[in-house]
């Protein structure tokens, strides 16, 4: 710039004026939220009621079943830091949490399963869903969303594809199926201080709409589902929902204070020893998870995998 430029813009100050509070800004990196996905309000007394339709999945997604099953970890670390990943055991791979939560629990101190239970994998559904009735936001109402639910809605919906021959008036509904489904009535009511679902229920069976211009319009609406058991899937912001297992594991020893070096062996705080090089395995059976809609303990890995080969057998008749 010449002398003749710089005298010319001494005036124009606003510029540099905004690029120095740059400098002092905080730096907001927190993702922003994903407004493809639906949430029940609840009010003060944590109560809350909704009407929704779950939804089938596209046929692009080539799935038996209209949900796909993810795990996440959040919990907060001695170091004051908050960890909140999703976890790799999803898309069926080692997780650094799913190792570190095995080994604790492994070693039968009852001190270790404590860590363990708060670092443990929560379990979610996720699926597509019409918003039919919603009290709190009726500006929802009519809408498509993503809905993330536990294991509780997820037994709501299996009941009621296999309900109990011990029961005449009881009447098999299938949720997802836009003629012979049926709208669920979302009653969430807090019970000990966890949020209750036991009083929801299913309507009888009816068609979404009366005439299939408006069932296919609501089709071309429906999100993707397998962009979250994807490796490769990324969200909203553009970011990995999967990042790789040592970029995962750097993180948590950064959360739980842990010395991570290649050659020491050394005690801590959560009472093991950081190995040179973790031993490859697979994720083991013990590590603990639960639902974002259960009690602190949760259910056994087991008895998810029962609930989807359910819906798999199911599908096959």
């Amino acid at each position: 710039m010449s002398f003749e430029s710089l005298k010319a813009r001494r005036g124009n100050t606003q510029k540099l004026i905004d690029e120095l509070n740059k400098f002092d800004a905080p730096k907001n990196s927190k993702r922003t939220e994903d407004d493809r996905f639906w949430k029940p309000t609840v009010d003060k007394a944590g109560n809350g009621y909704a009407v929704i339709r779950f939804l089938p999945a596209l046929e692009e997604d080539n799935l038996v079943i209209p949900f796909v099953k993810t795990y996440d970890h959040g919990f907060q670390g001695p170091s004051g830091r908050w960890y909140i990943e999703n976890s790799l055991t999803t898309i069926g791979k080692d997780d650094p949490v799913g190792q570190l939560n095995a080994k604790l629990w492994n070693t039968g101190l009852e001190s270790d399963k404590e860590i363990a239970r708060k670092q443990k994998r929560r379990l979610h559904y996720i699926s597509n869903i019409l918003v039919v009735k919603d009290p709190a936001k009726p500006e929802n109402e009519g809408k498509v969303f993503l809905y993330k639910f536990g294991a509780k809605i997820f037994a709501k919906i299996k009941e009621a594809m296999n309900p109990s021959v011990a029961f005449e008036d009881e009447q098999q509904v299938i949720p997802y199926d836009f003629w012979e489904g049926a709208n669920f009535k979302l009653k969430i009511r807090k019970v000990e201080g966890w949020p209750n679902y036991e009083t929801s229920t299913f309507d009888s069976p009816s068609a979404v709409f009366d005439n299939d211009d408006e069932i296919e319009a609501l089709y071309k609406k429906i999100n993707k589902l397998s962009t979250f058991t994807d490796p490769d899937g990324k969200d909203n912001d553009g970011n990995a929902y999967f990042k790789s297992f040592d970029d995962l594991k750097a993180k948590l020893y950064k959360v739980l204070d842990l010395e991570d070096s290649e050659n020491k062996s050394t005690p801590n705080s959560h009472g093991i020893k950081n190995e040179a090089k973790e031993p490859e395995h697979k994720v083991q059976k013990t590590e603990p998870v639960v639902s974002d809609d259960d009690v602190p303990w949760g259910t056994s890995d087991s008895e998810e995998d029962d609930d989807l080969d359910f819906f798999k057998k199911l599908a096959e008749q």
